[in-house]
């Protein structure tokens, strides 16, 4: 008795493959590992309408035979017979999204190319209709030389003439010479069978296609999006400057109010100086940083985001990666804990060992207290340009600076300890739609929150911590406090090493606490100055600025930014890298080469601002 045909399903992923599976074999399926792998096959019965039996099988999506992940492996082996024991499928079921069709006829022409009889199954195309695209199943059979039929997997929509095309499905030769071109020739024949499909097109819908035109211009899209992210930092100091102040003036009336209501003693030192002038010097920045999220949260939403990704893509092939790199790397601006675990979603494990070596380096949330407080101090707040702030273009450089660190560290790595071409990258690019309102509200509090949790556990741990170190022992009479404690005898120590590169002992001394949080290098800066602070000093040492200003250059300040662009992140990110890359090995490489970045960047920075006279 011979055996039952087998058809394969097969399509990019998000086709509705496994709905039209589901729709197809109803409850007569089983599902099982593919021989050596783990991946999932699932199979079933299924009976044409010329009453034959058939072996139904949905392999996993795919975006080319050209096998990038382990799904792509197994599709790529089940239609070219690569598993041993297992017949080629003798029909393919090629699956298309209707609302996507340019993106998915790619595939199609490359399994058209193995001459196997095949069917299309144009899927979804009541969504496609309902965002206003109406296609021609015809002009698609003309050009590709099978048969083409709408379906509606989630309604049963188009299943009965699916039976009759697979049951009368013959090898043809395409109207297409595909099995002689290329990819970027499959993408041009792609986008015309497309265009020509199209029976009618909403407005909105041609609206968002030149849009597309527009934002994914290989020269005019990279351009668009650095002009997008520069306004975006522009924004966090034009737009905060009244929400900071009005932070910090009621940190000011705290601090006041305690000291002139409490009777002097350590208990209300602990309280000014501690926790008011520490923990009040970081949550002052609260408006740059819920600035910053709503730029990013909205961008997101809108749909431009994975468009930034895509135009990012021909940028990271230069460095070896991906354009898949660039959403975890992303994600780093936010925080690097939660942009080293979206690396998962990168199949080349060289390719997800670079991301996480270099998603440090993206300037996170974390470091805009610091970036703020110095660049408030000592960069003037005056205009450049038409509505340019200098203060802004020192952000967005500093921003920049970290990108441009992170892509030449990605080169050398992938030239030498994660040596491997770099992987191909498709997505599927989401609709633009308008932000809503309540969605954006619900991410800021949450980043809000967020910020202010670690204010209140973290950074109030820390800056307590690190106030006890700075007034024990206590000093004798005329003596400086923080020269006499604990934390001043161990910033001296550090001090030697930090020397060269123009740091004094204050910096010094927020550089250790800062590896629990980057944040806490602005509180430990203004503990430190409130313990040496006069009571005829009280009223400047709120102000955390004019007490830089007394005690640093401007090479200092610049040297100490320098620093911190490159600088390891806290300990909870060398901690995520150790439990992402099993083991110490890169977390200590990780450190070592980020801190001898950090020093290099600091010193040449210094030097070079002595030098020209600054």
């Amino acid at each position: 008795m011979s055996r039952p045909r087998k058809i394969a399903l097969v399509g990019n992923p998000n086709a509705g493959k496994s709905a039209l599976f589901n729709a197809l074999t109803g409850a007569r399926q089983k599902i099982a590992n593919y021989p050596g792998v783990t991946v999932e096959r699932k199979s079933g019965r299924l009976v044409l309408p010329t009453g034959e039996p058939v072996e139904l099988t949905d392999l996993p999506g795919a975006y080319g035979l050209d096998a990038t992940s382990p799904d792509e492996e197994v599709t790529a082996k089940v239609l070219r017979g690569g598993f041993a024991g297992e017949a080629e499928p003798d029909v393919i079921v090629v699956v298309l999204d209707a609302s996507n069709l340019e993106q998915h006829l790619v595939f199609a022409q490359e399994l058209l190319a193995l001459g196997k009889p095949t069917v299309i199954a144009l899927n979804m195309v009541d969504l496609a209709e309902r965002d206003g695209l109406v296609l021609d199943p015809a002009v698609l059979e003309e050009e590709l030389g099978v048969r083409v039929v709408p379906t509606v997997a989630v309604r049963r929509r188009g299943l009965a003439d699916l039976g009759e095309a697979m049951a009368s499905a013959e090898t043809r030769t395409p109207r297409l010479g595909v099995s002689e071109i290329g990819e970027t020739e499959r993408r041009v024949a792609a986008h015309a069978m497309a265009a020509a499909a199209i029976l009618s097109e909403t407005r909105q819908r041609r609206m968002h296609a030149q849009l597309d035109k527009v934002l994914l211009h290989p020269w005019l899209g990279p351009v668009i999006m650095m002009a997008i992210f520069f306004v975006m930092f522009q924004a966090v100091f034009a737009w905060a400057t009244p929400f900071a102040d009005g932070l910090d003036a009621a940190a000011s009336w705290l601090h006041d109010t305690v000291k002139a209501t409490m009777p002097a003693g350590l208990l209300r030192d602990l309280i000014t100086d501690g926790v008011i002038a520490g923990v009040g010097a970081v949550i002052v920045f609260l408006p740059q940083i819920v600035i910053l999220f709503a730029f990013i949260l909205a961008l997101e939403a809108s749909g431009y985001m994975a468009r930034a990704a895509f135009l990012m893509d021909r940028l990271m092939a230069l460095v070896g990666l991906s354009g898949r790199s660039f959403i975890p790397l992303l994600s780093s601006f936010a925080c690097a804990i939660p942009g080293i675990m979206a690396t998962r979603s990168i199949t080349d494990p060289k390719d997800r060992l670079t991301t996480i070596l270099i998603a440090p380096m993206m300037t996170c949330s974390a470091r805009m207290p610091v970036y703020a407080v110095i660049i408030a101090a000592f960069i003037p707040a005056r205009g450049v340009g038409w509505g340019i702030g200098l203060q802004g273009l020192v952000l967005f450089c500093l921003f920049l600076a970290g990108i441009v660190g992170a892509i030449v560290v990605a080169l050398v790595l992938r030239s030498s300890v994660t040596k491997g071409a770099a992987s191909g990258f498709i997505m599927e690019l989401p609709k633009y739609q308008m932000p809503r309102l309540k969605d954006m509200a619900i991410g800021l509090w949450q980043r809000a929150w967020i910020f202010l949790r670690r204010a209140g556990t973290i950074i109030f741990t820390v800056t307590v911590v690190l106030w006890v170190l700075l007034n024990f022992p206590q000093a004798k009479p005329g003596e400086s406090q923080v020269d006499a404690s604990i934390a001043g005898h161990v910033a001296n120590g550090l001090a030697v090493v930090v020397k060269p590169i123009g740091f004094n002992r204050d910096m010094a001394l927020a550089l250790i606490p800062a590896m629990a949080a980057r944040e806490v290098a602005v509180s430990s800066l203004a503990t430190t100055y409130s313990v040496d602070a006069s009571d005829d000093e009280d009223q400047q040492a709120a102000d955390l600025g004019t007490r830089l200003r007394s005690h640093w250059t401007l090479p200092m300040a610049l040297a100490f930014l320098a620093w911190f662009v490159f600088a390891p992140q806290c300990m909870s990110t060398i901690a995520v890298t150790r439990r992402e890359t099993n083991g110490w090995k890169w977390p200590i490489f990780m450190l070592a080469y980020l801190f001898g970045l950090a020093y290099l960047a600091a010193g040449l920075t210094y030097w070079l601002a002595v030098w020209a006279g600054l």
